[in-house]
């Protein structure tokens, strides 16, 4: 039996990390006949996350969510009508609730958990057993709580074009050490392709090569990187970009793809406004494709839950492993940028 309230944090604001407030006795939430109601023991940050709170998010949020798309738990009840789940069945989130499969509509990029829908910064959340999978059993529940956001973002950025699936021998650029990144190292590298990493240190380029990647560029020492990373691909151009940049990176981008390429747009970590505005004209000029991904669906979900069992994919969680109440703590040390790979909260009973 859950109890009747629990530790939860809200997004009470739009002016900072001050503006998420921590309850201890908020109530747990109470399940529907289709609803599922799981315990969280691990959860984890994006980007997203820490944007919301600034009020610089360009997707639907409500007032007073509960933040965190990513979370990973036990299931303690099920309603009456649930077929999908049973109690003690282990589970992750699904980051658009409606988005079961196919194109996002409109519809279902409203249904973001963390943004419109109660998200897993709290001990116990109710879904739709439509809006949870299973997780991969060679798992803990921190590692597959990074799955939600970053894990399926880099899937979908590989496989998500039908036309354009990431094959055997392709060449991958990634930029940074993020999770998305580095989540696209590892399904790279299972998929026999090969990785070009950017990154701005020494340290993160060994824990890149640490984790297969075939080459690093120091963008800092190289800000011509874009010609230099299609320089190592013989002068043809990589096939896959997850452009996580923004505007001040896009331009290299350009200069690495290879005819037919595809640009993967994800976010915006250097700045959504700067310098560099590469046009439309630019996509014929390099005959590639350029393509915002906003996560994935649940059938896609379940598709990388197979690949990361398969080939025992371990997500890469940062050494610093925050507890529920020292979640602001936690906003700031990735805001400064202290992380490697993907930060974690242990949430307790």
């Amino acid at each position: 039996m859950a109890p009747k309230t629990q530790k939860q944090w809200t997004v009470e604001g739009t002016n900072g990390f001050d503006d998420l407030k921590f309850s201890t006795d908020a109530p747990v939430p109470e399940i529907g006949e289709k609803d599922v109601l799981v315990q969280f023991h691990g959860a984890s940050l994006n980007y997203r996350d820490l944007i919301i709170p600034k009020g610089m998010y360009p997707f639907p949020q409500r007032e007073h969510v509960v933040p965190l798309s990513d979370g990973a738990g036990i299931v303690t009840a099920v309603g009456a009508k649930v077929t999908r789940f049973k109690q003690g069945d282990k589970v992750v989130t699904l980051f658009n609730q409606g988005h079961l499969g196919g194109p996002i509509d409109s519809q279902s990029i409203g249904t973001g958990v963390g943004g419109m829908v109660d998200g897993a910064m709290r001990q116990y959340g109710a879904y739709d057993e439509n809006g949870l999978v299973a997780m991969p059993s060679n798992l803990d529940f921190m590692e597959a709580s990074t799955l939600t956001c970053a894990g399926l973002t880099a899937w979908n950025a590989l496989y998500g074009l039908e036309s354009k699936k990431l094959m055997p021998g392709d060449w991958v650029l990634t930029q940074g050490t993020g999770g998305v990144s580095i989540f696209a190292v590892q399904f790279a590298k299972a998929a026999g392709a090969r990785v070009i990493g950017t990154t701005s240190s020494s340290a993160k380029a060994a824990k890149l090569k640490s984790l297969g990647a075939d080459h690093v560029i120091n963008y800092r020492d190289d800000p011509s990187w874009g010609e230099t990373a299609k320089k190592l691909t013989g002068g043809r151009g990589v096939q896959h970009v997850l452009e996580v940049g923004g505007p001040n990176t896009m331009a290299q981008s350009l200069k690495a793809i290879g005819y037919e390429g595809v640009i993967n747009i994800i976010g915006f970590l250097a700045g959504a406004k700067g310098d560099s505005q590469p046009s439309f004209l630019d996509c014929l000029m390099n005959v590639c494709t350029v393509r915002g991904v906003y996560v994935g669906s649940r059938l896609q979900f379940e598709e990388m839950n197979r690949a990361v069992e398969a080939n025992g994919i371990k997500p890469v969680v940062d050494e610093k492993v925050f507890k529920l109440d020292e979640a602001r703590d936690a906003y700031q040390y990735m805001w400064d940028q202290r992380h490697f790979g993907k930060l974690c909260l242990k949430i307790e009973a």
